[in-house]
């Protein structure tokens, strides 16, 4: 049985690397207890780890989100030894980077199968229990490539374009319900995560992201964020919001300038270390690898747009104060000339 059940409870999969991992860290120092789905045995201990650390209850569940009978399982035991689910993030995601014709249907499928339908898993599993609570929040992690795809990562794409029209269907079913579940994307940048090395790769470069770059944390402040104050659809890092304005604006611009940079960008000068790829197998079985990459000397650890966003209440609130106060002193003057 659950103990402690007024606690808020978490669930974040993928929360053994990159961006789950960050967020499984913000959210458990956010005062959370913490429940980490993912496959790898040594991620899944450190982020166990990580939680416990905070002074949060965590549990562990070994579980690939393409299996949705799985991951129904799951979240009966999570609700069993932590308590009611408040939060539900879903960060899983696998993915390629090699053209769309050198990919077998079979990896095309697998990584569609993780990246989305492992949304459609976790947000089914998560309100079946929210919705008879009526309350609850489900958090689908995006990215910037959820508005505009880039060259070489046609299923992974594909798969968050998916997450972006799925969220929203379902997020309109529950308002006609009058339901007060929220269901909510966060579209990211560019990461600094471990993704790039064990992501499976048929070009001749090393994997790395896109620049500019920021590191997972600024994604899961924004997750959390987002977790406590949900909003139907927000952007991290301002890189997310020009990539997706440009497209908006200037779609066959970005077709040109994509194709002209979009493949160089994506890979290093280096040569590929001979490591097997994570698509069907956990990269992080035998060694934990935390939530950064290789990449640290460039990401950056601020994103001033998530900052702004984050903060838009309390700035809207202090320009409009200083607009009253501003009046205020200009009737006091008109009053004391008269």
């Amino acid at each position: 049985m659950a103990e402690n059940t007024h606690r808020p409870v978490a669930v974040v999969t993928g929360g053994t690397a990159g961006v789950g991992r960050a967020t499984v860290r913000q959210l458990a120092a956010d005062g959370y207890d913490v429940a980490v789905l993912a496959r790898g045995r040594a991620g899944l201990e450190g982020a166990a780890g990580d939680v416990r650390a905070a002074g949060r209850r965590a549990l562990t569940v070994p579980v690939d989100v393409a299996d949705a009978e799985a991951v129904e399982d799951a979240a009966d035991r999570v609700e069993r030894e932590l308590g009611p689910v408040t939060v539900w993030v879903n960060a899983a995601f696998s993915g390629f980077l090699a053209r769309f014709l050198d990919v077998s249907g079979e990896e095309f499928r697998r990584v569609t199968d993780v990246t989305y339908h492992g949304q459609v898993n976790g947000t089914r599993a998560a309100l079946r229990r929210m919705c008879p609570r009526d309350r609850g929040v489900v958090v689908n992690v995006g990215s910037a490539l959820s508005g505009r795809s880039i060259p070489l990562q046609s299923s992974y794409c594909g798969a968050k374009h998916a997450v972006v029209g799925f969220s929203e269907s379902v997020r309109t079913e529950l308002r006609a319900d009058g339901s007060r579940v929220r269901v909510c994307t966060v579209q990211v940048p560019g990461l600094n995560t471990p993704q790039f090395t064990w992501v499976l790769n048929r070009m001749p470069g090393r994997p790395r992201p896109v620049p500019p770059v920021y590191q997972p944390e600024t994604a899961a402040r924004m997750i959390a964020h987002v977790a406590r104050h949900p909003r139907r659809d927000t952007w991290a890092g301002v890189s997310t919001a020009y990539t997706i304005l440009g497209n908006r604006l200037f779609p066959r611009f970005m077709d040109w300038y994509l194709a002209r940079t979009g493949i160089d960008s994506q890979q290093t000068g280096e040569e590929t270390p001979d490591r097997p790829a994570n698509l069907f197998r956990p990269g992080d079985d035998e060694t934990d690898a935390g939530a950064h990459g290789p990449f640290d000397d460039e990401a950056r650890g601020r994103d001033a747009f998530g900052w702004l966003v984050r903060h838009r209440a309390g700035l809207a609130g202090a320009g409009g104060g200083a607009v009253l106060a501003a009046a205020g002193l200009t009737a006091l003057r008109r009053r004391t000339s008269a």
